[in-house]
């Protein structure tokens, strides 16, 4: 298992010899470094701790600049762990940089999907809506409940409220294109999240 942090720029595309377009989308994944191998006997489980991003001193917890400190970097705003990995290739204060991955190769992106705020039940859940003739005092309502017991509302109940904002991972993407001069990855189809948002790149379990 290899992964790397990153920030998605947008969306573009390329054209393969053939003339074949192909929407990519393009993450930065400039310089992580590895703050902290995990290990069995201290943690539990085995993994690399990676941050990406630097943030200002005076913005971070004398907790997060004494971590950053033991790895002679400073404090990164997007800090996550990768298990499955060999420790025995890593060490602290390694910088990780996008050649570890290559063209061809497949990968699963996690991000946070957009935030659509307090949304009905139609845009929210893809319910019908009702008949929009002046007669008919049923448009777009979430219609009737049934006889639920004690008035209570069933768990999963599908209803109005809050949508999107939710951790997303869409898995299986194809890299089109390394570029190693300018740290950015060429990764094709969409993945989750607005633009210049953080994103998380490990090796596909499938």
């Amino acid at each position: 298992m290899k992964g790397i942090l990153g920030k998605k720029l947008g969306m573009t595309q390329v054209f393969t010899p053939e003339g074949i377009v192909i929407p990519v989308t393009v993450i930065e994944a400039g310089s992580n470094v590895v703050l902290q191998k995990k290990d069995v006997e201290n943690d539990g489980y085995e993994a690399i701790q990676i941050g990406y991003s630097e943030k200002k001193e005076k913005r971070a917890t004398k907790a997060e600049v004494g971590h950053a400190k033991k790895a002679n970097t400073t404090p990164k705003r997007y800090v996550r762990e990768i298990r499955g990995i060999d420790l025995a290739g890593y060490e602290v204060g390694q910088e990780v940089k996008v050649d570890v991955f290559a063209e061809g190769e497949f990968v699963d992106v996690t991000g946070v999907s957009k935030g659509k705020g307090f949304q009905g039940n139609i845009k929210r859940w893809g319910q019908s809506r009702g008949p929009m003739s002046h007669g008919s005092r049923y448009h777009r309502r979430p219609g009737s409940m049934g006889s639920i017991q004690a008035n209570r509302v069933p768990k999963g109940k599908r209803l109005p409220g809050h949508m999107g904002h939710e951790t997303v991972t869409v898995q299986r993407l194809e890299i089109i294109r390394v570029d190693a001069e300018r740290n950015v990855l060429l990764v094709k189809g969409a993945i989750p999240g607005p633009k210049n948002s953080f994103v998380t790149v490990k090796e596909t379990v499938k």
